[in-house]
């Protein structure tokens, strides 16, 4: 099977394609034949070795999103069959023909559903779904979304509006963008470098973090919220928290799958349902070949992406 690995951090030139043995599903693992694999700032960020931790051991393979057909089971599978089409995130990296899959993070692609639909959809709008539960914004509160053109960003604009939020702001790096965003739903759209982003809102969702954070926490009216998601780290002082009476959560979809896995499931149906009704687009900006994984990430760096880019097999 091909695989796309990297021996050194870098930026995309480190990307090379490999063949290698199939993996051998452990227990609770799917092995599934990938017909579709999302492409992220994460992703990008590991390459770099930015990621938590300084980076992954290397040589790996980067990833954690797929859609395909299950192929093999591992011992104590329950729920999954051979021939099942799954999406699902990866823990060991995506970027293969042959990728292992955690099964108690798949779920089933319905009757009708590309692969490509489901790796645009599914993982991105989890994890807008789990942010915009976690900040449970209610009445007349106000949200803002960094990084609001990217795969998750693009979700998180439109299921705020349908969750009735009268006040989205979607913050980019260009103003470009912007027509794109009130296409989805924003009522306003700022870009990073704004020296003021309007009205301070109720809640932000963090998918950028670095040095936007500090942007992101000041845009909070007092007694504002954060949630954030990103791989991006960044610091606050901690009297900006206590001066203005606001909160920092930390998301991670792992434990929220985990901790809330009712809610997850909840999540998953809410999401077909709305895609299959027109009310929720995931749009894909590019399709590409799993050899030009490098000038995947090229397009997340340069930040040029409306929507998720994705890869395929």
């Amino acid at each position: 099977m091909r695989r796309v690995r990297f021996h050194t951090y870098g930026g995309p030139e480190v990307l090379r394609v490999e063949e290698a043995e199939p993996p051998v599903p452990g227990p609770g693992e799917l092995l599934v034949r990938t017909e579709a694999i999302g492409v992220t700032l994460p992703c990008v960020r590991r390459v770099r070795g930015d990621g938590k931790g300084g980076g992954d051991p290397l040589p790996a393979t980067p990833g954690g999103e797929i859609a395909g057909e299950v192929v093999a089971t591992g011992p104590d599978v329950s729920g999954f069959a051979v021939g099942d089409r799954v999406t699902s995130l990866t823990l060991t990296g995506s970027y293969t023909e042959l990728a292992l899959a955690p099964a108690f993070l798949a779920s089933r692609i319905p009757d009708g559903a590309s692969a490509v639909d489901a790796v645009a959809l599914v993982r991105s709008g989890h994890v807008a779904l789990a942010a915009l539960s976690t900040a449970a914004p209610q009445g007349a509160e106000s949200v803002l979304i960094t990084g609001a053109a990217s795969g998750t960003g693009h979700l998180a604009v439109q299921l705020a509006k349908l969750q009735g939020v009268p006040r989205v702001v979607a913050a980019v790096g260009s103003a470009a963008k912007a027509e794109f965003l009130r296409g989805l739903g924003a009522d306003e759209v700022v870009t990073y470098d704004q020296e003021s982003w309007g009205e301070p809102v109720d809640v932000v969702l963090d998918g950028v973090g670095g040095e936007l954070l500090p942007r992101a926490l000041a845009a909070l009216a007092e007694g504002g919220r954060l949630i954030f998601f990103n791989s991006g780290g960044g610091t606050v002082p901690a009297f900006d928290l206590l001066a203005g009476s606001k909160t920092i959560t930390g998301l991670t979809m792992r434990r929220f799958t985990t901790h809330h896995r009712e809610r997850y499931e909840q999540h998953h149906g809410q999401l077909w349902e709305l895609a299959g009704s027109g009310l929720l687009r995931a749009v894909v900006h590019a399709e590409l070949p799993l050899a030009q994984a490098a000038q995947a990430h090229e397009i997340i760096e340069a930040r040029a992406n409306l929507g998720k880019v994705v890869l395929r097999p």
